[in-house]
């Protein structure tokens, strides 16, 4: 994981061809991997291996961007709801019941339909909108767990409020389970994007996806298996290596 993840960072540094320039001639279309082009070529000749080096960054960028801002929702719904308890843990957590009930691949690919042009914003939008969930149910736990502890009772005591029981008390101490939840939906929300790229709702040209490289290979797997091996191999690894 840390490979991949120091890899895309460099990918200016790395990439060795322009990953949108357009080669010139038949010859370099479709190339097999050489010392030249390592991963070998595309259909309009464009090096492969920058193509997913600079992929990566776009495929991190939203695994990791959706996930901190889906933590920090789910986070919210999560303290509010175990902290209170009630009415308002049962309001939060129904609506959460409501978004969980539904296979998030498909109501993420609903939700798209709704935007008049698909792309990369309205995929972020999307996935933050059904990714805390998770995250609400984990804090939500830890903290029905954590609020009858003898430190909370004496803080309570002492004259503290609510918003700083639950900050100074109770977050520090849900953040083990927090953390294992929102590093587990990185790799998720990795997959998601490369889902909805390859079925043409997510990242748009020029914008370089893991998911949209592997669409266009699908079309030379007989003749040019390369094209979606590579990228495909590194989506798998950068995914699922997120995933502990």
């Amino acid at each position: 994981m840390a490979i991949f993840i120091v890899a895309v960072a460099l990918a200016p540094v790395l990439a060795s061809h322009d990953p949108h320039a357009v080669a010139e001639g038949a010859a370099v279309t479709l190339e097999a991997p050489t010392g030249a082009h390592p991963f070998g070529t595309d259909a309009l000749g464009r090096d492969l291996l920058s193509r997913v080096l600079w992929g990566g960054r776009v495929s991190l960028a939203v695994g990791v961007g959706v996930e901190l801002t889906a933590a920090l929702l789910g986070c919210l719904v999560g303290l509010v709801a175990g902290f209170y308890g009630g009415w308002i843990d049962a309001l939060l957590m129904r609506g959460t019941d409501v978004v969980m009930a539904f296979p998030s691949l498909v109501l993420a690919i609903g939700l798209i339909a709704v935007f008049e042009r698909p792309g990369l914003d309205k995929v972020v939008l999307v996935l933050v909108v059904l990714g805390w969930t998770t995250i609400a149910r984990v804090v939500r736990g830890t903290v029905l767990a954590l609020k009858r502890r003898d430190y909370v009772q004496a803080a309570r005591a002492l004259g503290a409020g609510d918003l700083a029981i639950m900050v100074r008390h109770l977050l520090p101490n849900a953040l083990a389970p927090l953390l294992v939840a929102a590093t587990i939906g990185v790799g998720g929300n990795m997959v998601a994007e490369a889902g909805l790229s390859f079925l043409g709702l997510g990242a748009q040209p020029p914008t370089i996806s893991w998911g949209s490289m592997l669409a266009d290979g699908q079309t030379f797997l007989s003749s040019a298996p390369w094209v979606a091996i590579f990228p495909g191999l590194v989506k798998y690894d950068e995914a699922y290596g997120a995933d502990p």
